[in-house]
Formats: structure tokens, sequence, C-alpha cells
């Protein structure tokens, strides 16, 4: 497991907890860097002591930097933390300017590791359990209309093996609706030809069958052809290649996505999950069910799903306002209702 900070080695009870979500929970590298982030964040805050919870206008930037603390006698700071320690914490990291959002990752953490010490019986019973999460404003996640998306898949230059793994990459994304760690992971016995679907192995490794359309899978054929001819026919290894013939790093695909969007004209910041919104809304939009959707995401709650349907719904509206005389008012100018009975 990579580790962002080595001062946290010294602290056991930390790498149990990272070691317990990397073994059991089979979390990401990713993941266990933002988890390890945070509790060596929050070690910050308790090597400050009594001034960390004294003074009001304290900020992140104000913590004792990890090389420079000592960490001998945080594991019994953690192991007796008590709530108003952690509430304090929580009222630096809105004193340092961080969003809702942020601060409720930060908490789901500290709630995270506190449920794994009771569980394993180190502390009777979590400091954090009786602190609420900060309300969050609800983000409609962006997506790209079908016009967009079809001047975004046709940028790349096709004739080329480059171009030609560019579009492939960029087709898969849209029909497979695949996070970036999902795409830069395939390799090429995924790829089921036959049957039209990708082998995924998404979060906690986890594997689901998702469909791939025609047009991405004709894509896909056009990349290997040119692949064939660069570095020979491959069974087995990394599906998306660099120009050296090595897995694909998600910073480029970004790299070149940016390039793509504004080759395409599209004026706005357009992320690969942008594309996995495109996916869910646009099969939402032409009449797929919830359930579905759920499935070809990976997502193991209905509930995450749900928020797309918000879009759906706005789209809906927009139509409705649009379309029915009496929407706004009575303002619109469509001939009265027939009084004729079919």
């Amino acid at each position: 497991m990579c580790r962002r900070h080595e001062p946290a080695k010294l602290v056991p009870v930390i790498s149990r907890f990272l070691d317990h979500l990397r073994r059991e929970r089979n979390f990401s590298d990713h993941t266990l860097r933002s988890y390890q982030a945070d509790l060596v964040q929050f070690c910050q805050f308790l090597a400050a002591g009594e001034d960390a919870l004294s003074v009001a206008d304290m900020t992140a930037e104000n913590l004792p930097p990890p090389e420079k603390m000592d960490w001998s006698g945080l594991e019994r700071r953690l192991l007796g933390l008590a709530a108003n320690e952690a509430r304090s914490y929580l009222a630096l990291m809105r004193n340092s300017g961080y969003a809702k959002s942020t601060i409720a990752r930060k908490l789901a953490t500290l709630r995270s590791f506190y449920k794994f010490l009771v569980r394993v019986g180190q502390v009777e019973a979590s400091p954090v359990s009786v602190i609420r999460t900060p309300k969050q404003s609800k983000r409609l996640p962006k997506c790209l209309d079908v016009e967009q998306v079809k001047a975004l898949l046709e940028a790349p230059d096709s004739s080329t093996l480059l171009g030609a793994r560019d579009r492939a990459i960029l087709e898969t994304l849209y029909s497979a609706g695949l996070r970036i760690s999902e795409l830069v992971g395939l390799n090429v016995e995924d790829l089921d030809e036959f049957g039209e679907a990708l082998r995924i192995r998404g979060k906690g490794k986890k594997e689901r069958l998702v469909p791939l359309g025609s047009v991405a899978l004709r894509s896909i054929h056009a990349y290997i052809n040119f692949r064939k001819k660069a570095f020979g026919a491959e069974k087995r290894g990394p599906l998306f290649v660099n120009k050296t013939g090595s897995r694909l790093s998600a910073r480029s695909i970004r790299r070149k996505l940016d390039a793509y969007v504004l080759h395409a004209g599209i004026a706005q910041h357009v992320s690969p999950h942008a594309l996995r919104h495109s996916f869910a809304t646009h099969m939402l939009n032409a009449g797929a069910d919830l359930r579905s959707v759920q499935e070809m995401l990976g997502h193991e709650s209905l509930s995450t799903t749900q928020i797309y349907t918000h879009l759906t719904t706005r789209r809906l509206k927009e139509v409705y306002d649009r379309a029915h005389p009496l929407a706004r008012g009575g303002e619109g100018e469509s001939s009265p209702p027939s009084t004729s009975h079919a």
C-alpha cells in the first residue's frame, strides 16, 4: 500500500485500520490514501494540543507539519478522544474554509476509524457517533447533452493508432458508464466480443458484466487492429496502452479528454466522470429502469442512482412547460382541446 505520510506508521492503531480497509474491505490505493491523509491531519490537530482546542480562529495552516510532530503519545490521545475534541476539530475545518462535503468526508473517516476500534475492543464507544454530519446542499451531477457527446466522440483522428485508441476510450466510457479507474484497469481478456459486454472490476474489487454498444465495440476493434501492427497480437494484459505499450494512466486520459473537449468546442469542463453521468442520464431519459442503470453503474445502493432521476425530472418539467397550453398560466398559444370523444 502506498504511504502518503510515513509518520502514520508510528501510530499502530492507524496502521491496523488501514490494513483492515485494504485486506478485508478491498479499498483501492486511492481511497486508502484519502483515509490516511484525513487521519494524519487529525493527528496534527491532536498534536497541537490545547492551542487547537482554545483558539477560535485557528486554521489547518496553523497545525504542526507531520515531520516535526512528536508521534509518541498520539495513540493514547486517539484512544482517549472526547466528543468535544472531535467537535473542535470540525470547527477548525470550518475556520479553514473547507467545503461542507469535505468536512463530511473527514467526519466519515473518523466514524469508520472509531467504529473499527469499537469492533476490535480498543475503545468502548465511538466519541464521534454523537456528532451530526453537516447538512449538504444537493448537487446534481454535470452531464453533456447527446449532441455534445457526439461531437466529443468524433474529436479524435481515428486514422491513427493513438486517435483510434482515444476514440475507443471515449466510446467505452460513454457506452458502458465506467469510472475512470475501471477503464484503465480493463484487460484484453475482459472484452467479451460475442456477448458484446465487458467484465468490470469496480469498487471493492466487485465484478460485474456491463453491456457494450455495437458502436463502441467497432471502435475497440479498430483500435485493436492498429495495436496489433504496432505491438503484435495480445491475448492478455492491459486493453488501453500508451505509445510504449504500457497500461495507460488515468492522468493521461484526463489530459487527452481536456484536449478533445476543446477541439469539440464544448464550453465547459468535462471530466471522465461526466461521461458516466451522461450515460446514466441519457439511459433514464430513453426509458431505462432505475434498477438496470444501478446494476450497470455498479452502485450498491439504489439511492445513489436516484440522483439521476432529478436530472430526468427536470428535463420532463422543461418539456411540460414548453408543450402544455396551461403550463404557464394559460399563456400558451396552442389551440383548445377538441370536444369530440374518441
